[in-house]
């Protein structure tokens, strides 16, 4: 076999389409782009495939979806093995000392979460607790309060 033998097999190619040579050819006249309207301009036929003709778009028409709570609290969380490394015993615990420790930021509202152990007997102020971190502040003889 030689250079000069080699084909593309059966079907691999095609025969370029000629349009535009008179109406005896089948691809004359509108050169097989219809009738008048956008597409059957020269240079005007590539718009994006979401484009609707002017129509207003189907990602406009649909409506918005979600909702963001103005009313939502969120909560700044602090387990109890932090309360356990950061304070001693008898020691106040409220928002503003969360802060001064490092545990929390200024302004924001504080849940207390049961993670770990509490030894030391401390007063808690804080907006939210969990049932099992209330628990075991009670069971040191701690003070639980909350704050509104």
């Amino acid at each position: 076999m030689k250079l000069h033998e080699l084909k593309p097999n059966k079907g691999a190619t095609h025969k370029k389409k000629i349009v535009g040579r008179g109406i005896g050819s089948g691809h004359g006249k509108t050169s097989t782009r219809g009738h008048k309207g956008q597409k059957s301009r020269s240079g005007d036929s590539k718009l994006p495939a979401r484009f609707e003709g002017g129509q207003t778009p189907f990602i406009m028409r649909i409506p918005k979806r979600g909702f963001r709570n103005p009313n939502k609290v969120e909560y700044e969380i602090v387990n109890l093995k932090d309360l356990e490394k950061k304070f001693n015993e008898n020691e106040e615990v409220n928002p503003q000392t969360l802060v001064e420790k490092g545990l929390v930021r200024k302004g924001s509202c504080v849940k207390i979460l049961g993670d770990g152990e509490l030894t030391k007997k401390l007063t808690v102020k804080a907006h939210a607790f969990s049932s099992s971190a209330e628990e075991k502040i009670k069971s040191v003889g701690g003070i639980v309060e909350k704050i509104s």
